[in-house]
C-alpha cells in the first residue's frame, strides 16, 4: 500500500511541477487552441498540449515503481514484462498521433487507423482481450474470432469515447481520474500490484493536471492526453474483466466485473453512443465534431463549467456505487438494467433541461 501511495504522489508531483513550464513553452511557441470555430466553448487561446505532461508523469511513475511481485512464477514474470513492454510501445504510437494532431492536425481516418493498429497489437500479440461476457445477456465464453472482434471494437470505442468528451474544462481528466481510482481500488483488493500501480500512476497525473485544467483552464490536454487516457483505461478495464475469479475475496467475487467496468466509464460510453446515433440518423459521419454532447447541453442550459463537470462527476460516482449492489443481486442482466435505467434517467434530465431552455430563449 505504501508503494502505491508513492506511485500516486510521484505522478501527481511530476504533473504539478512540470505543467506550468509546459504552459509557458506552449504560449511562447504558439501551441494554442484558438477559438475560431462555432463549436468551441472557450473564448480565448489556451495551450493544448497538456497530454505531454499526463503521459510523461504516468509512464515515469509507473516505470519507476514497477516491480515483479513476490511469489510469481517464471511464466507470470515473463507475461508481466511482455505486457509492460506492449503497454509502453502502443501508448507511444497513440501519444505521437495525438501530439501531431494537437500541433498541425491529423485526418480522422488516419487517427482511426492508428487506433486499430494499436488494438491489433494488444489483442493479437499481447493477448489482452475479452474472452467472455461473464453472464451479460446470458453469454459466457465466446469463440476466438468473436473475442478478437469484441476486443478490437472495445479498444476503438473506449479510446474515442474519452477523446470525444474532452470538451469542457476538467471533464475528461476528472472522469478518467474517477475511472482509474475505481480500477486501482479494485486491483488492490484483487492483490495485483502492477495493474493497481498503472491505475494510480494515471490517476495521480490527472489530478496534478486538473489543478491547471479545471475551469478556467490554463491548459487543455488535447488528443495527446485524451487518447492516452482512453488507451490506459481500456487496458485496465479488459484486465479487470478477465481477472481470475478464484483470486478475488468473498465480496468482489459476487460483483459483476463487466458491470463494474461499464459503471466506471458510464459517461464517455453513454455520451458517445448518443452522439453517434444522432449523427447517423442525420446522415452525418459519426466522427464529425459538433456541439451535441451532453456536457454541451448543460453549458447551453446555463450551467457553468464547474457545475457541469461536478454533475457528471456525481453521476459517475453514483453509478459506480450502484454497480456494487450486485453483491446483493448477483445477476449481471439485472445490473445492466439498473445501470441502463440510471443512464437513461440522467439523459432524460439533461434533454428536458435543454428543451426548457430552448423554449425560454
Amino acid at each position: 500500500m505504501l508503494e502505491l501511495i508513492l506511485v500516486y504522489l510521484t505522478s501527481f508531483g511530476v504533473a504539478l511541477y512540470a505543467t506550468p513550464a509546459l504552459i509557458r513553452v506552449a504560449i511562447l511557441k504558439r501551441l494554442t487552441d484558438v477559438p475560431v470555430e462555432d463549436r468551441k466553448i472557450h473564448k480565448r487561446s489556451v495551450p493544448t498540449v497538456g497530454g505531454i505532461i499526463i503521459y510523461a508523469a504516468t509512464v515515469f511513475s509507473f516505470a519507476l515503481w514497477y516491480k515483479i511481485e513476490d511469489g510469481m512464477e517464471y511464466d507470470e514474470i515473463y507475461k508481466s514484462i511482455e505486457e509492460f513492454k506492449l503497454i509502453i510501445a502502443t501508448s507511444l504510437v497513440l501519444f505521437f498521433v495525438g501530439v501531431k494532431d494537437d500541433i498541425i492536425g491529423t485526418a480522422a481516418v488516419k487517427k482511426l487507423f492508428a487506433h486499430i493498429l494499436v488494438a491489433l497489437i494488444l489483442v493479437l500479440i499481447g493477448n489482452i482481450r475479452i474472452t467472455s461476457l461473464y453472464g451479460v445477456f446470458d453469454v459466457w465464453d465466446i469463440p476466438y474470432w468473436a473475442s478478437v472482434f469484441v476486443s478490437l471494437f472495445t479498444y476503438v470505442v473506449v479510446v474515442n469515447a474519452f477523446n470525444l468528451i474532452d470538451g469542457v474544462d476538467g471533464l475528461a481528466a476528472g472522469v478518467g481520474m474517477l475511472s482509474c481510482w475505481s480500477f486501482g481500488i479494485w486491483f488492490i483488493f484483487a492483490g495485483n500490484y502492477s495493474l493497481a500501480a498503472l491505475s494510480f500512476s494515471l490517476a495521480g497525473a490527472l489530478m496534478g493536471f486538473l489543478v491547471f485544467n479545471f475551469s478556467p483552464a490554463k491548459i487543455f490536454m488535447g488528443d495527446s492526453g485524451s487518447l492516452i487516457i482512453g488507451l490506459f483505461v481500456c487496458i485496465l478495464a479488459i484486465k479487470l474483466i478477465e481477472f481470475p475469479v478464484e483470486k478475488l475475496d468473498k465480496f468482489w467475487v459476487h460483483i459483476s466485473k463487466p458491470m463494474f467496468v461499464i459503471a466506471a466509464m458510464i459517461y464517455p460510453l453513454l455520451d458517445t453512443l448518443r452522439v453517434f446515433i444522432i449523427r447517423t440518423l442525420k446522415g452525418q459521419s459519426p466522427l464529425i465534431a459538433d456541439r451535441n454532447h451532453i456536457h454541451h447541453h448543460l453549458i447551453e442550459r446555463g450551467y457553468s463549467h464547474v457545475k457541469t463537470v461536478c454533475i457528471i462527476y456525481g453521476f459517475t460516482i453514483v453509478t459506480i456505487g450502484l454497480s456494487l449492489l450486485d453483491f446483493f443481486i448477483p445477476d449481471a442482466n439485472i445490473g445492466l438494467i439498473v445501470l441502463g435505467g440510471i443512464a437513461l434517467l440522467f439523459l432524460f434530465f439533461v434533454l428536458v433541461l435543454n428543451r426548457k431552455h430552448a423554449k425560454v430563449s
